[in-house]
Formats: C-alpha cells, sequence, structure tokens
C-alpha cells in the first residue's frame, strides 16, 4: 500500500507529491494526458520550432513561491528569465505607465501627481516581501503568520475592493495600471479584497520581476516531476481516473483536480455543491514573422503587457462577461510575449506572443476579430505580422484540462468570499468529508496560478494525517 496517490500532474499536484516524498512518505502520480503539466505546458500549437504555452507563460507568483524556492528546481533545468520590463500597460496617445522591477521607475511612468502615493503604497512591504508572501499563501494552512504585523496591515489595505484604493490616484494612467493588475482575476474590479490581488502582482514585480520559464512553462513541471523522480516517486502519465477504484490503494488520495472532478471521482455527492466557477476565456496563440509593434515603446520591452484603454473600458468588460453574460466589443487584454526574454522559443527573427480575452462561462463564440481590432488600437499593423494562429474558446480550453471548466483558468470564481476561502467556508479548505481524500488544485487557497503552494498546503494537511494514523 502507498501512503499517498495524487491524481493529476499540474503544478500543485506534482508539488504536493514532491512534499510528501521529501518527507519518506511513498507517493505515485497519476495523470490523464500523455504529459505532466496542468496549466504549465509547452507545446507546438502552431508552427514547427514555434514554442507556445498553452496557458500561463509569465509567472510573478512562481518565482517568489515559497514552496518552489525551497525546492532545488533549478538542478532539473527550471531556468528563470526575465525581460528588461516585467509589464506594460500602453495608451490610445502612444505612452506607457510600466510596472518595472524599479519602484522609481514604475511612479515615474505614472505621472508626478501619483509618483508620491504609488511609492507609499508599496514601499513599506518591499522589505517584508518573503515573509509576507509566506503568510499570505499559507492562509488558512497555517493560522500563525511568521509577521503578523505586516500581514495584518496588508490585510487592512487589501481587504476593500480595488475601486476603493484607486481613489488614492489623482490620473487615469495609475487607475488604469492597477485595474488591469486586479483583473487578472477574472473579477468585477469593486469585489472583496481585490486591492489585495493589484498590491501582490505590483510587489511580486519590484521584489522578483515577472519571468518566463526558459524553454517554456513546461520547464516548471519538468523540474517537478524530476525532483519527485529523484525522491523514489512515481508518475504515472495516459491514466485517466474515473473513480478510486482505478487507483492503487493508498492512505491517502489527493486530487489536483476540479471540486466537481473530486466528488465525481471519489463518491461524494453533493460535497461543494455550491461552488461557483468564473467566466472563461479566449485564447490565442500567434506565431509572428517579428516583434509585435507596439506604438509605446515601453511595450515592446516588457513580457507582460495589459491591454485597455482606461479604467472605465477595463471595468466594462468585467462585467459584460460577469454579470451581462456577454463578451465585450473591446475586451481587456492579458498578452505575453515570452520570445522577447527567451529566443529559444521561436526561430532565429521569429516570435510567439498570446493574448486573451474574458468571455462568459462555458461561451462558444469566436472572440478572434474583437482581440485583433484591440490589437490594433494599440500596435498598428499587428495582423500583418502573423504567420500562424491557433484559437482556444472554453470548450477547447475545458477539452485541454479538464480543471477548466467552462473555459475557467482559474478553477472557481476568484470574486466574493470565494477568493479568499475556497472551495467552501472552513478552515481546513484541504480535506473532504472522506477522511483520506483531499483537494490540492487552484480550486483551493491561495488560488489561481503557477506558484505550488495550493499543493505544498494540502501536502502538510496529508502528512498530519498519515503521522496520525
Amino acid at each position: 500500500m502507498l501512503d499517498a496517490v495524487v491524481v493529476g500532474a499540474g503544478p500543485n499536484g506534482l508539488t504536493a507529491a514532491v512534499e510528501l516524498a521529501r518527507r519518506g512518505f511513498s507517493v505515485a502520480v497519476f495523470e490523464a494526458r500523455g504529459t505532466v503539466g496542468g496549466g504549465a505546458r509547452t507545446e507546438e500549437l502552431t508552427l514547427p520550432g514555434f514554442r507556445h504555452d498553452p496557458c500561463s507563460a509569465a509567472h510573478p507568483l512562481g518565482i517568489s513561491s515559497p514552496a518552489f524556492r525551497a525546492l532545488p528546481l533549478e538542478r532539473h533545468g527550471l531556468e528563470w528569465v526575465h525581460p528588461e520590463l516585467p509589464m506594460a500597460h500602453p495608451f490610445p496617445d502612444g505612452t506607457a505607465a510600466v510596472l518595472a522591477r524599479s519602484v522609481a521607475e514604475t511612479a515615474a511612468s505614472l505621472g508626478p501627481r501619483d509618483a508620491g502615493t504609488y511609492r507609499r503604497l508599496v514601499e513599506p512591504f518591499l522589505p517584508r516581501w518573503d515573509t509576507l508572501v509566506r503568510d499570505f499563501m499559507s492562509l488558512p494552512a497555517a493560522p500563525l503568520p511568521h509577521d503578523p504585523v505586516t500581514l495584518a496591515r496588508f490585510g487592512l489595505t487589501g481587504l476593500p475592493p480595488s475601486t476603493w484604493l484607486m481613489r488614492r490616484f489623482r490620473d487615469e494612467r495609475a487607475r488604469t495600471l492597477f485595474a488591469g493588475l486586479v483583473a487578472h482575476v477574472i473579477a468585477p474590479l469593486g469585489g472583496l479584497a481585490t486591492s489585495a490581488v493589484g498590491l501582490m502582482f505590483a510587489l511580486a514585480a519590484h521584489a522578483r520581476g515577472w519571468p518566463v520559464a526558459r524553454g517554456g512553462s513546461q520547464a516548471v513541471s519538468d523540474a517537478l516531476a524530476g525532483l519527485l523522480r529523484d525522491l523514489g516517486g512515481a508518475v504515472h502519465t495516459d491514466y485517466e481516473v474515473k473513480r478510486l477504484d482505478d487507483l492503487p490503494p493508498a492512505r491517502a488520495y489527493v486530487f489536483d483536480t476540479s471540486p466537481t472532478a473530486l466528488a465525481r471521482i471519489a463518491g461524494l455527492g453533493r460535497y461543494c455543491e455550491g461552488y461557483r466557477y468564473g467566466p472563461g476565456v479566449f485564447k490565442i496563440d500567434y506565431a509572428l514573422d517579428g516583434p509585435v509593434p507596439w506604438t509605446a515603446g515601453q511595450a515592446r520591452r516588457a513580457g507582460t503587457v495589459q491591454v485597455g484603454a482606461d479604467s472605465a473600458e477595463i471595468g466594462g468588460a468585467l462585467r459584460a462577461v460577469s454579470r451581462e453574460g456577454r463578451a465585450p466589443d473591446r475586451p481587456f487584454l492579458i498578452t505575453v510575449q515570452p520570445s522577447v526574454a527567451d529566443p529559444t522559443r521561436a526561430p532565429a527573427g521569429k516570435h510567439v506572443f498570446w493574448a486573451y480575452g474574458h468571455v462568459p462561462h462555458g461561451w462558444t463564440g469566436d472572440l478572434t476579430d474583437a482581440v485583433e481590432r484591440q490589437l490594433e488600437r494599440f500596435a498598428p499593423g499587428f495582423r500583418d505580422r502573423v504567420l500562424a494562429r491557433a484559437t482556444a474558446g472554453p470548450p477547447e480550453l475545458a477539452a485541454r484540462n479538464a480543471n477548466y471548466v467552462g473555459g475557467d483558468i482559474a478553477c472557481g470564481a476568484a470574486s466574493g468570499l470565494q477568493l479568499l476561502l475556497r472551495p467552501r467556508l472552513s478552515l481546513h479548505p484541504y480535506h473532504t468529508p472522506h477522511p483520506a481524500v483531499f483537494l490540492c488544485s487552484s480550486a483551493t487557497p491561495p488560488g489561481p496560478g503557477v506558484h505550488g503552494m495550493s499543493g505544498h498546503n494540502a501536502a502538510r494537511a496529508v502528512w498530519r494525517r498519515l503521522r496520525q494514523t
């Protein structure tokens, strides 16, 4: 009998398996796809030699993750590479605000009236970033923070809606930049704790950057899988699990799946019946004949580029998909251009690029024209650079990754209390009604992103259980 079986080889499942194996437990991972990776994969989706990340590409929380930083992943091939600028947000007039490693450079890009406000917002937290991110991303698994004063101060700033925090800024440049940061979680700007989302992304950029993994996001997953094998764990691919009886006997079963799939496989009936899935995304991967012709020079040097004219346009796009059930005419776009920092992603002189816009849950339309019209506003001539494109709406995303229910790449709506307490209101979110079954996916705290912390936190709950039995 194994000590633990992990279902799903995404970053969280692999991290949970590694943490258990490090403590001497026997572990096996079972993955339905032919390769490990989940939301951190790399594939040739368009043309030979163009290596695309089907989901996550830039990793601000990955490089800062306490779980990843404690593991020797670089020995297994993981190398973070940094663009000159972590993020840029261009405006229709050809200028841009930037999120730079330097607080001073970022503040200067927001204009003189908001530079001081921005510095006062972020600078108190930066000297304590490592402790803050560890405390924040360990809640509620570790109820005793290492630095309760800093965590409490962050909570006072971050718990109100982002619309409240944005009132501190006097000009639209700063409000737009911050609105774009909040929109990464695909939730209305006025939601609970959305200020914390924007602030966390900004602090991550200043503290450690928004890097990409050399060669593609698959390198993150491959490094975790390689470490697991070195520790004696096993990884089985092309192994679809439909019920617990499909798995070998074990003392604990850990699921890197959606709550819906866990309930179905483990026979838990109405477990997490009230869990909400959020809007989906429509994603396009591009093979380009050259770099994206952004009008703003700063955007050409950034790894991630947010596309939205102002905070009103961004807020309107989020309301359209979250409350009105329609695709916006001018979608807010998150775009990543990995080959700006990592030339191994494409043939010499060519580039890979992806963009996604938010759409309603389960939407079946085609957003390609709206996405490219939006890109042309800020990068005239973009369409002329396109060699090939691969599109994926909610049905295609869900077919690629079963955790993306209805195209929801966050594996659950990141709004309301569910942003902080998921999959249900509990101080033990990784436990289920079955004492030997646990959940470790991004449907648990701290939520979406390639950081492994959901798996790390779940592993702590599992090894406590294994020690008791």
